[in-house]
Protein backbone atom coordinates (compact mmCIF):
# COMPACT_ATOMS: atom_id res chain seq x y z
CA UNK A 1 0.00 0.00 0.00
CA UNK A 2 1.28 3.19 -0.97
CA UNK A 3 1.58 5.33 2.06
CA UNK A 4 -0.02 8.82 0.38
CA UNK A 5 -2.76 9.06 3.25
CA UNK A 6 -0.98 11.05 5.83
CA UNK A 7 -1.84 14.22 6.93
CA UNK A 8 1.12 16.37 9.19
CA UNK A 9 0.40 19.65 10.71
CA UNK A 10 3.31 22.90 11.21
CA UNK A 11 2.53 25.24 13.52
CA UNK A 12 -1.06 25.80 13.46
CA UNK A 13 -1.29 24.93 9.72
CA UNK A 14 -2.82 21.71 7.95
CA UNK A 15 -2.13 20.36 5.03
CA UNK A 16 -3.86 16.92 4.22
CA UNK A 17 -3.34 14.15 1.72
CA UNK A 18 -5.80 11.60 0.90
CA UNK A 19 -5.91 8.60 -1.19
CA UNK A 20 -7.24 5.80 -1.50
CA UNK A 21 -6.97 2.07 -0.07
CA UNK A 22 -5.89 0.66 -3.35
CA UNK A 23 -3.22 4.09 -3.63
CA UNK A 24 -4.94 5.92 -6.68
CA UNK A 25 -2.67 8.99 -7.16
CA UNK A 26 -5.69 10.97 -7.26
CA UNK A 27 -7.86 9.74 -4.02
CA UNK A 28 -11.19 10.98 -2.69
CA UNK A 29 -10.71 13.84 -0.82
CA UNK A 30 -12.72 15.02 2.09
CA UNK A 31 -15.98 17.27 0.71
CA UNK A 32 -14.75 16.23 -2.52
CA UNK A 33 -16.43 14.74 -5.75
CA UNK A 34 -16.37 10.70 -5.84
CA UNK A 35 -18.10 11.08 -9.45
CA UNK A 36 -20.99 9.19 -8.21
CA UNK A 37 -24.98 11.25 -8.09
CA UNK A 38 -25.80 12.69 -4.57
CA UNK A 39 -28.95 10.36 -3.31
CA UNK A 40 -31.43 12.22 -0.95
CA UNK A 41 -31.35 11.25 2.69
CA UNK A 42 -29.93 7.80 3.70
CA UNK A 43 -28.73 6.97 7.01
CA UNK A 44 -24.82 7.14 7.79
CA UNK A 45 -23.47 4.49 10.13
CA UNK A 46 -20.31 4.97 12.55
CA UNK A 47 -18.25 3.08 14.43
CA UNK A 48 -17.35 3.47 18.61
CA UNK A 49 -15.45 1.41 20.22
CA UNK A 50 -16.44 1.98 23.71
CA UNK A 51 -20.49 2.51 24.88
CA UNK A 52 -21.34 6.32 25.99
CA UNK A 53 -21.45 6.75 29.69
CA UNK A 54 -25.33 7.71 28.37
CA UNK A 55 -24.76 11.50 30.02
CA UNK A 56 -25.91 13.94 27.16
CA UNK A 57 -25.40 16.92 28.56
CA UNK A 58 -23.10 19.26 28.03
CA UNK A 59 -21.89 20.77 31.40
CA UNK A 60 -21.69 17.80 32.85
CA UNK A 61 -20.53 14.44 30.64
CA UNK A 62 -17.24 13.48 30.99
CA UNK A 63 -16.67 10.96 28.52
CA UNK A 64 -15.03 11.29 24.85
CA UNK A 65 -17.59 8.58 23.69
CA UNK A 66 -20.71 10.97 24.90
CA UNK A 67 -18.90 13.96 23.28
CA UNK A 68 -19.19 12.03 19.82
CA UNK A 69 -22.62 12.49 20.49
CA UNK A 70 -23.29 16.11 22.01
CA UNK A 71 -20.69 17.62 19.93
CA UNK A 72 -23.78 16.88 16.55
CA UNK A 73 -26.66 17.23 18.81
CA UNK A 74 -25.32 20.74 21.03
CA UNK A 75 -23.36 24.07 19.78
CA UNK A 76 -21.45 26.74 21.35
CA UNK A 77 -21.60 30.18 20.99
CA UNK A 78 -18.13 30.36 18.69
CA UNK A 79 -16.36 27.64 17.13
CA UNK A 80 -13.21 26.96 15.52
CA UNK A 81 -11.50 26.95 11.81
CA UNK A 82 -8.89 24.89 10.42
CA UNK A 83 -6.06 27.17 11.58
CA UNK A 84 -7.45 27.19 15.58
CA UNK A 85 -9.41 30.57 14.99
CA UNK A 86 -12.37 31.79 16.49
CA UNK A 87 -15.35 31.96 13.99
CA UNK A 88 -19.23 32.52 15.26
CA UNK A 89 -21.55 29.29 15.81
CA UNK A 90 -24.43 30.39 17.77
CA UNK A 91 -23.10 34.18 17.98
CA UNK A 92 -23.08 36.37 14.58
CA UNK A 93 -20.33 38.50 16.56
CA UNK A 94 -18.54 39.47 19.63
CA UNK A 95 -16.56 42.95 20.96
CA UNK A 96 -14.13 43.51 24.08
CA UNK A 97 -14.46 46.39 26.17
CA UNK A 98 -11.36 48.95 26.27
CA UNK A 99 -9.72 47.11 29.39
CA UNK A 100 -10.41 43.35 27.58
CA UNK A 101 -12.41 42.34 31.32
CA UNK A 102 -16.33 42.67 29.21
CA UNK A 103 -16.62 40.63 25.93
CA UNK A 104 -19.93 41.02 24.39
CA UNK A 105 -21.89 38.58 22.03
CA UNK A 106 -24.15 39.34 19.41
CA UNK A 107 -26.35 36.09 18.91
CA UNK A 108 -28.12 34.63 15.63
CA UNK A 109 -32.15 35.43 15.95
CA UNK A 110 -32.67 32.64 13.42
CA UNK A 111 -31.63 29.47 15.92
CA UNK A 112 -34.42 27.11 17.54
CA UNK A 113 -34.31 24.23 19.72
CA UNK A 114 -35.09 21.09 18.58
CA UNK A 115 -38.09 21.34 20.54
CA UNK A 116 -38.80 24.62 18.57
CA UNK A 117 -38.43 27.28 21.42
CA UNK A 118 -36.56 30.01 20.60
CA UNK A 119 -32.53 30.53 21.55
CA UNK A 120 -31.89 33.37 23.62
CA UNK A 121 -29.34 35.08 25.49
CA UNK A 122 -31.47 33.10 28.71
CA UNK A 123 -30.20 30.12 27.70
CA UNK A 124 -26.34 31.45 27.65
CA UNK A 125 -26.76 33.01 31.23
CA UNK A 126 -28.90 29.46 32.21
CA UNK A 127 -25.62 27.52 31.11
CA UNK A 128 -22.71 29.48 32.52
CA UNK A 129 -24.89 30.16 36.27
CA UNK A 130 -25.44 26.57 36.48
CA UNK A 131 -21.54 25.68 36.41
CA UNK A 132 -20.96 28.19 38.72
CA UNK A 133 -23.83 26.93 40.97
CA UNK A 134 -22.79 26.03 44.64
CA UNK A 135 -24.37 22.64 43.63
CA UNK A 136 -22.34 22.00 40.39
CA UNK A 137 -19.34 20.28 41.96
CA UNK A 138 -21.42 17.96 43.88
CA UNK A 139 -23.22 16.58 41.38
CA UNK A 140 -20.01 15.70 39.74
CA UNK A 141 -19.64 18.49 37.52
CA UNK A 142 -16.28 20.10 36.36
CA UNK A 143 -16.41 22.43 34.25
CA UNK A 144 -15.93 25.25 36.61
CA UNK A 145 -12.63 26.68 34.71
CA UNK A 146 -15.55 28.10 32.25
CA UNK A 147 -16.67 30.32 34.92
CA UNK A 148 -14.12 30.63 37.82
CA UNK A 149 -12.49 33.38 36.29
CA UNK A 150 -15.68 35.47 35.75
CA UNK A 151 -16.72 38.25 37.86
CA UNK A 152 -18.36 37.03 41.02
CA UNK A 153 -17.81 33.50 41.29
CA UNK A 154 -16.30 33.14 44.25
CA UNK A 155 -19.21 35.02 45.76
CA UNK A 156 -21.91 32.58 44.50
CA UNK A 157 -19.97 28.84 44.20
CA UNK A 158 -19.71 29.79 48.16
CA UNK A 159 -23.48 31.08 48.76
CA UNK A 160 -22.81 34.84 49.60
CA UNK A 161 -25.31 35.79 46.91
CA UNK A 162 -28.25 34.83 44.79
CA UNK A 163 -26.66 36.03 41.58
CA UNK A 164 -23.89 35.31 39.32
CA UNK A 165 -22.82 38.86 38.35
CA UNK A 166 -20.03 36.82 35.53
CA UNK A 167 -22.79 36.51 33.12
CA UNK A 168 -25.49 38.85 32.19
CA UNK A 169 -28.14 39.38 29.66
CA UNK A 170 -28.12 42.66 27.93
CA UNK A 171 -31.27 42.34 25.36
CA UNK A 172 -32.90 38.76 24.04
CA UNK A 173 -29.57 38.62 21.54
CA UNK A 174 -27.06 40.37 23.09
CA UNK A 175 -25.30 38.60 26.46
CA UNK A 176 -22.06 39.75 28.54
CA UNK A 177 -19.28 38.28 30.12
CA UNK A 178 -17.37 40.05 32.70
CA UNK A 179 -13.92 38.67 34.31
CA UNK A 180 -12.36 39.37 37.16
CA UNK A 181 -9.34 40.84 35.47
CA UNK A 182 -8.43 40.90 31.64
CA UNK A 183 -8.58 36.97 30.47
CA UNK A 184 -5.82 35.71 28.21
CA UNK A 185 -8.38 32.57 27.21
CA UNK A 186 -11.93 34.79 26.94
CA UNK A 187 -13.13 33.34 23.98
CA UNK A 188 -11.83 29.78 24.97
CA UNK A 189 -13.72 29.74 28.33
CA UNK A 190 -16.89 31.03 26.75
CA UNK A 191 -16.98 28.27 24.20
CA UNK A 192 -19.56 26.15 26.28
CA UNK A 193 -22.19 24.10 23.84
CA UNK A 194 -25.10 26.02 25.63
CA UNK A 195 -28.45 24.33 27.24
CA UNK A 196 -31.83 24.79 27.55
CA UNK A 197 -33.05 26.89 30.03
CA UNK A 198 -36.96 26.53 29.43
CA UNK A 199 -36.00 22.87 29.85
CA UNK A 200 -33.90 22.96 32.99
CA UNK A 201 -34.84 26.60 34.66
CA UNK A 202 -36.95 24.92 37.21
CA UNK A 203 -34.48 21.54 37.85
CA UNK A 204 -32.28 22.20 40.82
CA UNK A 205 -28.57 21.48 39.17
CA UNK A 206 -27.78 18.88 41.63
CA UNK A 207 -30.74 16.88 39.79
CA UNK A 208 -29.73 18.50 36.46
CA UNK A 209 -27.22 14.99 35.47
CA UNK A 210 -30.56 12.45 36.07
CA UNK A 211 -33.10 14.17 34.80
CA UNK A 212 -34.63 12.79 31.56
CA UNK A 213 -33.75 15.64 29.09
CA UNK A 214 -29.92 14.81 29.90
CA UNK A 215 -30.45 10.76 29.47
CA UNK A 216 -33.19 9.79 27.59
CA UNK A 217 -33.49 9.65 23.63
CA UNK A 218 -36.13 12.34 22.07
CA UNK A 219 -36.06 14.53 25.48
CA UNK A 220 -32.25 15.52 25.06
CA UNK A 221 -32.64 18.99 23.60
CA UNK A 222 -30.11 20.97 21.73
CA UNK A 223 -29.75 23.32 18.49
CA UNK A 224 -27.52 21.08 16.41
CA UNK A 225 -28.06 19.64 12.83
CA UNK A 226 -29.02 16.25 14.34
CA UNK A 227 -31.26 15.44 17.63
CA UNK A 228 -30.68 12.08 19.70
CA UNK A 229 -33.84 10.38 19.32
CA UNK A 230 -33.19 6.50 19.60
CA UNK A 231 -30.91 4.71 21.79
CA UNK A 232 -30.01 1.26 22.48
CA UNK A 233 -27.69 1.27 25.73
CA UNK A 234 -24.37 0.28 24.78
CA UNK A 235 -25.60 -0.78 20.93
CA UNK A 236 -26.43 2.00 19.15
CA UNK A 237 -27.13 5.69 19.39
CA UNK A 238 -29.83 7.36 16.05
CA UNK A 239 -29.65 10.84 15.55
CA UNK A 240 -32.30 12.10 13.37
CA UNK A 241 -31.92 15.53 11.45
CA UNK A 242 -32.92 18.58 12.21
CA UNK A 243 -35.15 19.93 9.52
CA UNK A 244 -35.41 23.17 11.12
CA UNK A 245 -31.71 23.38 11.45
CA UNK A 246 -30.89 27.39 10.65
CA UNK A 247 -28.43 26.51 8.24
CA UNK A 248 -30.16 24.54 6.19
CA UNK A 249 -31.78 21.02 6.32
CA UNK A 250 -29.17 18.17 6.83
CA UNK A 251 -28.92 16.12 3.35
CA UNK A 252 -28.74 12.85 5.47
CA UNK A 253 -31.74 11.70 7.16
CA UNK A 254 -29.74 9.98 9.92
CA UNK A 255 -26.53 9.33 11.55
CA UNK A 256 -26.30 6.05 13.60
CA UNK A 257 -23.20 5.36 16.45
CA UNK A 258 -23.35 1.67 16.10
CA UNK A 259 -20.92 0.30 19.70
CA UNK A 260 -18.78 -2.15 18.22
CA UNK A 261 -15.59 -4.22 18.49
CA UNK A 262 -12.81 -2.73 17.09
CA UNK A 263 -11.21 -6.22 15.88
CA UNK A 264 -14.43 -5.96 13.45
CA UNK A 265 -14.29 -2.69 12.44
CA UNK A 266 -11.89 -3.68 9.12
CA UNK A 267 -14.46 -5.95 7.99
CA UNK A 268 -17.66 -3.91 9.00
CA UNK A 269 -16.09 -1.50 6.48
CA UNK A 270 -15.55 -3.80 3.60
CA UNK A 271 -18.84 -5.56 4.37
CA UNK A 272 -20.36 -2.03 4.23
CA UNK A 273 -22.38 -2.29 7.69
CA UNK A 274 -20.07 0.75 8.64
CA UNK A 275 -20.00 3.64 6.35
CA UNK A 276 -17.31 5.98 8.76
CA UNK A 277 -14.79 4.81 11.71
CA UNK A 278 -13.88 8.22 12.51
CA UNK A 279 -10.66 8.84 14.88
CA UNK A 280 -9.68 5.17 15.63
CA UNK A 281 -9.35 2.84 13.06
CA UNK A 282 -7.10 0.26 14.73
CA UNK A 283 -3.36 0.85 13.06
CA UNK A 284 -2.64 -2.63 13.00
CA UNK A 285 -5.81 -3.61 10.60
CA UNK A 286 -5.03 -0.56 8.06
CA UNK A 287 -2.85 -3.52 5.73
CA UNK A 288 -5.71 -5.28 6.16
CA UNK A 289 -7.56 -2.55 3.77
CA UNK A 290 -4.78 -2.61 1.02
CA UNK A 291 -6.62 -2.95 -2.70
CA UNK A 292 -9.87 -1.99 -1.13
CA UNK A 293 -10.47 1.61 -3.79
CA UNK A 294 -14.13 2.04 -1.98
CA UNK A 295 -12.27 2.91 0.68
CA UNK A 296 -9.95 5.99 2.13
CA UNK A 297 -7.87 6.49 5.09
CA UNK A 298 -7.13 9.45 6.49
CA UNK A 299 -4.00 10.25 8.88
CA UNK A 300 -3.52 13.28 11.20
CA UNK A 301 -1.72 13.74 14.42
CA UNK A 302 -4.29 13.16 17.51
CA UNK A 303 -5.22 16.04 19.47
CA UNK A 304 -4.44 13.97 22.50
CA UNK A 305 -2.69 11.67 24.14
CA UNK A 306 -2.56 7.87 26.56
CA UNK A 307 -1.49 7.93 30.17
CA UNK A 308 -0.44 5.95 33.00
CA UNK A 309 -2.21 7.93 35.69
CA UNK A 310 -0.66 7.79 39.61
CA UNK A 311 -3.25 7.86 41.92
CA UNK A 312 -1.05 10.12 44.81
CA UNK A 313 -3.62 10.59 46.98
CA UNK A 314 -7.61 9.32 47.19
CA UNK A 315 -10.45 11.56 47.64
CA UNK A 316 -13.68 11.90 45.50
CA UNK A 317 -14.41 14.51 43.12
CA UNK A 318 -16.24 16.99 45.13
CA UNK A 319 -12.91 17.02 47.53
CA UNK A 320 -11.08 18.53 44.70
CA UNK A 321 -11.55 22.25 46.34
CA UNK A 322 -10.31 20.89 49.53
CA UNK A 323 -6.99 19.03 49.04
CA UNK A 324 -6.13 19.03 53.35
CA UNK A 325 -9.40 16.09 53.03
CA UNK A 326 -7.53 14.20 50.57
CA UNK A 327 -6.21 10.83 52.14
CA UNK A 328 -2.25 9.90 51.03
CA UNK A 329 -1.43 6.77 49.00
CA UNK A 330 0.93 5.60 50.87
CA UNK A 331 2.66 3.33 48.05
CA UNK A 332 2.82 6.32 45.75
CA UNK A 333 3.88 9.30 48.01
CA UNK A 334 8.09 8.29 46.76
CA UNK A 335 8.79 10.61 43.55
CA UNK A 336 12.03 8.30 43.52
CA UNK A 337 9.46 5.20 42.96
CA UNK A 338 7.55 7.00 40.45
CA UNK A 339 10.41 7.85 38.23
CA UNK A 340 11.72 4.26 38.52
CA UNK A 341 8.20 3.45 37.21
CA UNK A 342 8.50 5.99 34.27
CA UNK A 343 12.34 4.50 33.42
CA UNK A 344 10.82 1.02 33.30
CA UNK A 345 8.56 1.30 30.87
CA UNK A 346 9.54 0.84 27.31
CA UNK A 347 7.00 3.66 25.63
CA UNK A 348 8.50 2.99 22.03
CA UNK A 349 7.54 -0.10 22.06
CA UNK A 350 4.18 0.61 22.19
CA UNK A 351 4.49 2.38 19.15
CA UNK A 352 6.81 -0.30 17.11
CA UNK A 353 4.72 -3.03 17.73
CA UNK A 354 1.41 -1.80 18.55
CA UNK A 355 0.36 1.22 16.76
CA UNK A 356 2.88 -0.19 14.10
CA UNK A 357 4.54 3.45 14.13
CA UNK A 358 1.42 5.43 13.63
CA UNK A 359 2.06 7.32 16.82
CA UNK A 360 4.78 9.39 19.09
CA UNK A 361 6.36 9.55 22.61
CA UNK A 362 5.27 12.24 24.72
CA UNK A 363 6.63 13.38 27.61
CA UNK A 364 4.83 16.40 28.22
CA UNK A 365 0.75 16.65 28.07
CA UNK A 366 0.96 18.60 24.31
CA UNK A 367 0.85 16.68 21.35
CA UNK A 368 2.36 17.66 18.34
CA UNK A 369 -0.89 19.32 17.24
CA UNK A 370 -0.19 22.22 19.57
CA UNK A 371 0.99 25.27 19.51
CA UNK A 372 2.37 24.71 23.24
CA UNK A 373 4.12 21.28 22.10
CA UNK A 374 8.39 22.09 22.35
CA UNK A 375 10.04 18.71 22.97
CA UNK A 376 13.11 20.71 23.15
CA UNK A 377 12.49 22.72 26.07
CA UNK A 378 12.17 19.24 28.30
CA UNK A 379 14.24 16.61 29.54
CA UNK A 380 11.82 13.25 29.70
CA UNK A 381 12.29 10.46 31.84
CA UNK A 382 13.82 8.18 29.01
CA UNK A 383 13.19 4.01 29.21
CA UNK A 384 16.47 2.63 31.33
CA UNK A 385 15.82 -0.32 33.23
CA UNK A 386 19.43 0.01 35.24
CA UNK A 387 18.50 3.16 35.98
CA UNK A 388 15.09 2.01 37.53
CA UNK A 389 16.68 -0.34 39.82
CA UNK A 390 19.02 1.84 41.02
CA UNK A 391 16.57 4.68 41.57
CA UNK A 392 14.55 2.23 43.52
CA UNK A 393 17.88 0.93 45.53
CA UNK A 394 19.08 4.09 46.47
CA UNK A 395 15.46 5.02 47.57
CA UNK A 396 15.84 1.88 50.35
CA UNK A 397 13.58 -0.37 47.63
CA UNK A 398 14.96 -4.11 47.93
CA UNK A 399 13.97 -7.79 48.28
CA UNK A 400 14.68 -8.55 51.03
CA UNK A 401 13.34 -12.25 50.76
CA UNK A 402 14.60 -13.19 47.48
CA UNK A 403 11.24 -13.60 45.88
CA UNK A 404 12.52 -11.29 42.82
CA UNK A 405 10.01 -8.26 43.81
CA UNK A 406 11.43 -5.19 45.95
CA UNK A 407 9.70 -4.14 49.69
CA UNK A 408 9.23 -0.62 50.45
CA UNK A 409 11.66 0.62 52.52
CA UNK A 410 10.33 -0.24 55.91
CA UNK A 411 10.09 -3.83 54.97
CA UNK A 412 6.13 -4.10 53.50
CA UNK A 413 5.12 -6.03 50.87
CA UNK A 414 4.84 -3.54 47.68
CA UNK A 415 2.12 -4.68 45.00
CA UNK A 416 1.24 -2.47 42.91
CA UNK A 417 -2.39 -2.02 41.46
CA UNK A 418 -2.95 -1.30 38.00
CA UNK A 419 -6.59 -0.98 36.45
CA UNK A 420 -7.71 -0.14 32.97
CA UNK A 421 -10.91 -0.27 30.49
CA UNK A 422 -11.68 -2.13 27.74
CA UNK A 423 -12.68 -0.43 24.26
CA UNK A 424 -9.40 0.65 22.73
CA UNK A 425 -7.51 -2.22 21.45
CA UNK A 426 -4.01 -1.03 21.80
CA UNK A 427 -4.64 0.18 25.34
CA UNK A 428 -5.74 -3.50 26.04
CA UNK A 429 -2.29 -4.49 25.03
CA UNK A 430 -0.08 -2.18 26.75
CA UNK A 431 -2.00 -2.62 30.17
CA UNK A 432 -0.27 -6.70 30.51
CA UNK A 433 3.10 -5.40 29.67
CA UNK A 434 3.90 -2.65 31.34
CA UNK A 435 3.28 -5.00 34.17
CA UNK A 436 5.94 -7.76 32.64
CA UNK A 437 8.18 -4.48 32.40
CA UNK A 438 8.16 -3.33 35.70
CA UNK A 439 7.96 -6.64 37.32
CA UNK A 440 11.41 -6.88 35.19
CA UNK A 441 12.87 -4.28 37.49
CA UNK A 442 11.03 -5.96 40.20
CA UNK A 443 8.15 -4.27 40.93
CA UNK A 444 4.63 -6.37 41.82
CA UNK A 445 2.09 -5.64 40.20
CA UNK A 446 -1.39 -6.77 40.08
CA UNK A 447 -3.43 -6.51 37.01
CA UNK A 448 -6.99 -6.12 37.97
CA UNK A 449 -9.11 -7.55 35.05
CA UNK A 450 -10.75 -4.75 32.81
CA UNK A 451 -13.54 -2.81 33.07
CA UNK A 452 -16.36 -1.21 30.56
CA UNK A 453 -15.05 2.63 30.64
CA UNK A 454 -17.84 4.21 31.83
CA UNK A 455 -17.37 1.36 35.48
CA UNK A 456 -13.34 2.14 34.58
CA UNK A 457 -13.74 6.04 35.18
CA UNK A 458 -16.14 6.02 37.63
CA UNK A 459 -13.55 4.19 40.05
CA UNK A 460 -10.96 6.94 39.09
CA UNK A 461 -13.25 10.11 39.96
CA UNK A 462 -14.49 8.38 43.21
CA UNK A 463 -12.95 7.69 46.56
CA UNK A 464 -11.41 4.01 45.61
CA UNK A 465 -8.84 3.50 47.70
CA UNK A 466 -7.28 0.27 46.01
CA UNK A 467 -6.68 2.56 43.21
CA UNK A 468 -2.94 2.94 42.46
CA UNK A 469 -2.16 2.56 38.54
CA UNK A 470 -4.87 3.38 35.85
CA UNK A 471 -4.71 4.00 32.17
CA UNK A 472 -6.55 6.12 30.35
CA UNK A 473 -6.72 8.99 27.84
CA UNK A 474 -7.53 12.86 26.82
CA UNK A 475 -8.73 13.97 24.19
CA UNK A 476 -7.93 17.46 24.30
CA UNK A 477 -9.97 20.67 23.77
CA UNK A 478 -8.95 23.16 20.80
CA UNK A 479 -9.45 25.86 22.17
CA UNK A 480 -6.46 26.64 24.29
CA UNK A 481 -3.61 24.28 25.36
CA UNK A 482 -3.56 25.61 29.07
CA UNK A 483 -3.48 22.20 30.72
CA UNK A 484 -4.31 23.36 34.15
CA UNK A 485 -7.87 22.03 33.59
CA UNK A 486 -6.17 18.43 33.66
CA UNK A 487 -3.36 18.87 35.74
CA UNK A 488 -3.49 22.03 38.64
CA UNK A 489 -4.08 20.74 42.09
CA UNK A 490 -7.76 20.91 42.26
CA UNK A 491 -8.58 20.85 38.87
CA UNK A 492 -11.85 18.71 38.03
CA UNK A 493 -9.81 16.17 35.51
CA UNK A 494 -6.98 16.12 38.64
CA UNK A 495 -7.73 12.13 38.75
CA UNK A 496 -4.46 11.61 40.18
CA UNK A 497 -4.90 13.80 43.12
CA UNK A 498 -1.77 15.60 42.94
CA UNK A 499 -1.09 19.09 44.15
CA UNK A 500 2.21 20.79 44.25
CA UNK A 501 2.34 24.91 44.34
CA UNK A 502 5.19 25.16 42.45
CA UNK A 503 3.77 24.17 39.16
CA UNK A 504 0.81 25.83 39.47
CA UNK A 505 1.84 28.99 40.35
CA UNK A 506 3.70 28.12 36.41
CA UNK A 507 0.38 27.40 35.16
CA UNK A 508 -1.40 31.36 36.92
CA UNK A 509 1.89 32.92 35.23
CA UNK A 510 1.22 31.33 31.67
CA UNK A 511 -2.09 33.41 31.93
CA UNK A 512 -1.14 36.52 33.39
CA UNK A 513 -2.51 39.08 31.26
CA UNK A 514 -0.13 41.64 32.33
CA UNK A 515 3.03 39.34 30.25
CA UNK A 516 0.39 36.51 28.71
CA UNK A 517 -2.16 38.55 27.11
CA UNK A 518 -1.50 38.57 22.78
CA UNK A 519 1.59 36.94 23.91
CA UNK A 520 2.00 33.01 23.17
CA UNK A 521 5.38 33.00 23.30
CA UNK A 522 5.37 34.43 26.97
CA UNK A 523 3.21 31.45 27.36
CA UNK A 524 5.06 28.37 25.34
CA UNK A 525 7.81 29.27 27.65
CA UNK A 526 6.10 29.29 30.70
CA UNK A 527 4.34 25.81 30.01
CA UNK A 528 7.69 24.66 29.40
CA UNK A 529 8.83 25.40 32.35
CA UNK A 530 6.05 23.94 33.72
CA UNK A 531 6.37 20.71 32.08
CA UNK A 532 9.70 20.03 33.30
CA UNK A 533 8.60 19.78 36.58
CA UNK A 534 5.19 17.82 35.37
CA UNK A 535 7.53 15.26 34.08
CA UNK A 536 9.92 15.36 37.30
CA UNK A 537 7.13 14.89 39.92
CA UNK A 538 5.83 12.02 37.76
CA UNK A 539 2.24 12.17 38.78
CA UNK A 540 0.83 11.39 35.36
CA UNK A 541 3.07 10.12 32.57
CA UNK A 542 1.82 10.58 28.67
CA UNK A 543 2.55 7.18 27.41
CA UNK A 544 2.12 8.18 23.37
CA UNK A 545 0.62 9.74 21.07
CA UNK A 546 -2.14 8.03 18.54
CA UNK A 547 -2.25 8.91 15.28
CA UNK A 548 -5.92 9.70 14.32
CA UNK A 549 -6.98 6.87 11.72
CA UNK A 550 -9.97 8.09 9.89
CA UNK A 551 -11.62 5.07 7.28
CA UNK A 552 -14.52 6.18 5.60
CA UNK A 553 -16.50 4.84 2.36
CA UNK A 554 -15.92 6.61 -0.49
CA UNK A 555 -19.78 7.29 -1.12
CA UNK A 556 -19.83 9.69 1.94
CA UNK A 557 -18.92 13.27 0.80
CA UNK A 558 -18.92 16.24 2.60
CA UNK A 559 -16.80 15.14 5.49
CA UNK A 560 -14.73 18.14 7.14
CA UNK A 561 -11.91 16.95 9.35
CA UNK A 562 -10.44 19.32 10.85
CA UNK A 563 -7.18 19.36 13.17
CA UNK A 564 -9.38 18.68 16.36
CA UNK A 565 -12.68 17.78 15.16
CA UNK A 566 -14.43 15.27 12.54
CA UNK A 567 -18.21 16.28 13.98
CA UNK A 568 -18.49 19.66 12.28
CA UNK A 569 -20.50 20.57 9.81
CA UNK A 570 -22.48 17.13 10.09
CA UNK A 571 -25.75 18.71 7.73
CA UNK A 572 -23.81 18.99 4.74
CA UNK A 573 -22.83 15.46 4.87
CA UNK A 574 -24.16 13.31 1.94
CA UNK A 575 -23.92 9.89 0.37
CA UNK A 576 -23.75 9.10 -3.18
CA UNK A 577 -24.88 6.54 -5.34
Amino acid sequence: MKKKFYAFLATAALTLTLAACGGNDTGNEAGGENGGEEVEGGNVNLAMFSPPDNLFNPIFYTSLYDAHILEITHEALVQQNEEFEFIPELAEDWEFNEDNTELTYNLRQDVKWHDGEDFTADDVVFTFTAMADPEYGGAGGIRQNYVNTLAGYEEYVNGDTDTFSGVEKVDDYTVKFIFEIPSVKALADTSMDIIPEHIFADVPVKDIPSHSASIDAGEIIGTGPFQLTEALENEQYVLTANEDYYLGAPKLDSITWKIVSASVAAGMLEQGELDYVPRDFPAADVATLEGNDTLTIFEQPQLGYQYLGFKVNHGPNDSLTDPETWEPNEKLQDVELRQAIVHAIDRQSFIDGFLHGHGEILDAPFPEASWAYNPDAVEGLAYDPDLAMQKLADAGYEDADGDGFVEDPDGNELIINLDYPVGNPVREQVAPVIKEQLEAVGIQVNLNTPREAPAHFDIIEENDTDLDLFLAGWSLGSTDPDPAVYNAGTAGYNYSRFLDEAQDELLREAVDPEFAFDNQEFRREKYGEWAQLFIDNASTVPLYAESELHVYNNKLQGLNIKPFTFKDDTHEWYLTE
